[in-house]
């Protein structure tokens, strides 16, 4: 069997398979006419908000508390935050509304925008992870059809750093923890681990995870051997017959585990 050995949570910037948690969200639009004048005839005026939610296991709605931010894009004909008017070619055009800000940024869920217009168009929603876990952009439909729809979206997070990974066991399973790394209280992660990213010793993890990568197979075996040999009741390990894969949570690996595995890989590659 090819032994593969990927550094998984919470490692960052490996060029191997990890973990990949999935969340849908989902957006809320609601919209009525409004007794207002229209600057276009025929398309009355409308008040419209949209909210963000996430999806539990059970498709029930909870907050989006994984995301910091979200940014809404509105149609590019809309006045800047200065302009109250549009042009005269957005008024051709037909999608032009009379709103204040194009680029709204809402910082708390549920992201709540409300917006007054007399058109229908796309947007763009950015949704920012906490802990800097990067940008997920949703395109939206903005309808008049019906006075209350939902659209739902899946999201792909491509190895989360431990923040956004401990708020994503917030709002459901993650991939693994079956196998040994459960949801501790709260949103921390357990004790020792947060001592050791502390700064318990002067390895630098990323460098092992990527090293390890590097090693032949003959040499991964060692390790494999190594890690079953010294590992703890902490340790995170997920062996995958079937794709010859064998996966280990380097933030669980004892210290002693840890400076034998730096030793053993320097001696077989730089690092």
């Amino acid at each position: 069997m090819q032994a593969r050995v990927f550094g998984s949570y919470p490692i960052q910037a490996l060029g191997a398979v990890q973990r990949n948690v999935k969340r849908t969200v989902k957006l809320i639009t609601e919209q009525k006419t409004i007794d207002k004048p229209s600057v276009v005839e025929g398309f009355p005026m409308r008040a419209w908000n949209i909210r963000v939610f996430l999806l539990d296991e059970n498709g029930q709605e909870i907050p989006a508390s994984i995301f910091e931010k979200a940014v809404y894009k509105l149609h590019p004909s809309f006045p800047n935050p200065t302009q109250s008017k549009r042009s005269g070619d957005d008024q051709n055009r037909g999608l032009a509304q009379e709103l204040t800000n194009p680029g709204a940024a809402v910082k708390s869920p549920p992201f709540k925008i409300q917006e007054e217009g007399w058109g229908e168009f796309d947007m763009t929603i950015i949704l920012t992870c906490v802990d800097k876990g990067g940008d997920h952009t949703v395109k939206h439909d903005l309808n008049f059809q019906s006075e209350r729809y939902e659209a739902k979206h899946v999201i792909t997070f491509k190895n989360p750093k431990p923040a956004l990974l401990a708020a994503l066991r917030e709002t459901g399973p993650v991939p693994g923890d079956e196998n040994g790394l459960k949801k501790k209280g709260g949103r921390g992660e357990d004790d020792s681990l947060k001592k050791r990213k502390r700064g318990g010793q002067n390895i630098d993890m990323e460098k092992l995870a990527d090293g390890l990568q590097k090693l032949q197979e003959d040499d991964l075996l060692q390790v494999v051997q190594m890690v079953h040999e010294h590992k703890t009741s902490e340790t995170y390990l997920k062996n995958d017959v079937e794709q010859g894969e064998f996966h280990v949570d380097l933030y669980t690996l004892p210290d002693s585990l840890i400076k034998m595995l730096w030793e053993f890989t320097n001696s077989k590659v730089e690092i």
